[in-house]
């Protein structure tokens, strides 16, 4: 058996059920940058993804928790589908990723952490990001700190 160990997923697991909602309470603590809120809009905002797929993985999430997609009312959808745009063009300006993932978990069982409230990922992807590391030791490299990262990222926002 390999063993895999990734002590830095410990506070993801040991916070797993644990009854709040990230989306709903960091936004509530005004403690932007210790949370990774890099934009806040009128009913929505974006804040790193802390467990990230890829340097510069985002995610856009409404202010009032909310499940499904169709309860999102017109204001919170458009306002999340523009913070969507907006991030791509800053994550495109900061980093220069060749490439979006861009997608929603609807449900547990299609991969949501965060079943309970709506929420957008936005996956920053560059040729030959997937290397010998995931493929041959099952390791993802992760090149830059979350707070170099929300450095990066909140500058080029203030520019937009």
């Amino acid at each position: 058996m390999r063993i895999l160990w990734a002590p830095w997923r410990a506070g993801y697991v040991e916070s797993a059920g644990g009854g709040g909602c990230i989306f709903c309470d960091k936004p509530r603590e005004n403690r932007d940058r210790e949370n990774y809120i890099v934009l806040r809009g009128r009913w929505a905002f974006v804040m790193l993804n802390k467990y990230p797929y890829n340097t510069g993985h985002v995610m856009i999430a409404p202010y009032r928790h909310e499940g499904d997609i169709g309860g999102l009312t017109d204001e919170e959808a458009g306002e999340v589908f523009e913070l969507l745009k907006k991030s791509i063009k800053a994550l495109r300006r900061a980093f220069k990723p060749d490439g979006f993932n861009v997608g929603l978990n609807l449900g547990r069982v299609a991969g949501a952490g965060v079943e309970g409230h709506v929420h957008v990922h936005v996956v920053p992807r560059w040729l030959g990001d997937t290397n010998f590391m995931p493929v041959v030791a099952d390791t993802k490299v992760m090149p830059m700190s979350l707070e170099d990262v929300y450095e990066r990222l909140r500058k080029v926002l203030e520019d937009l």
